[in-house]
């Protein structure tokens, strides 16, 4: 070991010699291979030529000399992207994998058609998605989230959600696929989600088409 390690010391003190000899006239003659490809892994059709054709215009030269501020400036300006990571690979090549935004739901502003991204982005659409709830009102994103949270830790899922109703108050209006309406509070929506399901569920309630949970410690039932 320590004659390999004398070997590599005496190699790196004649490259720093040699190189310390060489003037800028001698530098300015290398030329690096410029990047010839570009693979992106993660989108597909469409949406992966777009990222493509934009990578393209940044020129973003050799590999060795990559400007990466360009480059994620024009990843995480992409809507669909939620994460990503970049490998370069030598000479001349970078790949990019990423990993796609997840749809939650529709949303409508402006007289356009968006879907949220789990990125917290919109993306515009043609058409809604109709696997998707819809998302009614000023929401704010924050509640939003905070919301779909309380979804995943309760026993509501949220393929059961028809329409999300989002008021000036902070609070959340839920309709489910079978027409219900759930009045959340702005608290403990864990536990009332939880609850809400449980009186779905029974028999008792299967006429009821308005479950009002407003209240701490009180449930207002609706037939209507």
């Amino acid at each position: 070991m320590q004659l390999r390690l004398s070997k590599k010391i005496l190699l790196y003190i004649f490259l720093i010699i040699f190189l310390s000899t060489l003037n800028n006239k001698f530098f300015s003659k290398i030329k690096f291979k410029t990047i010839d490809k570009i693979t992106i892994k993660g989108l597909e059709g469409e949406e992966k030529q777009d990222l493509l054709n934009n990578l393209e215009l940044l020129n973003l030269k050799n590999i060795f000399f990559l400007n990466k501020y360009k480059l994620i400036k024009n990843l995480e300006a992409n809507d669909l992207i939620e994460n990503y990571t970049v490998f370069k690979k030598y000479p001349s090549s970078i790949e990019i994998r990423i990993h796609k935004t997840k749809f939650l739901a529709n949303v409508f502003k402006d007289g356009k058609s968006f879907v949220l991204g789990s990125n917290g982005k919109l993306i515009q659409i043609n058409e809604k998605n109709n696997n998707l709830p819809n998302i009614f009102g000023d929401y704010n994103k924050d509640s939003f989230f905070n919301l779909l949270k309380s979804i995943k830790k309760s026993n509501f899922e949220l393929f059961e959600i028809k329409n999300l109703y989002f008021f000036k108050s902070g609070r959340w209006d839920i309709e489910t696929n079978d027409n219900m309406i759930i009045k959340l509070p702005k608290k403990n929506l864990e536990d009332s989600l939880n609850l809400s399901l449980d009186l779905i569920s029974s028999d008792k309630f299967k006429n009821v088409k308005i479950l009002d949970l407003r209240q701490d410690k009180q449930v207002i039932l609706n037939g209507k």
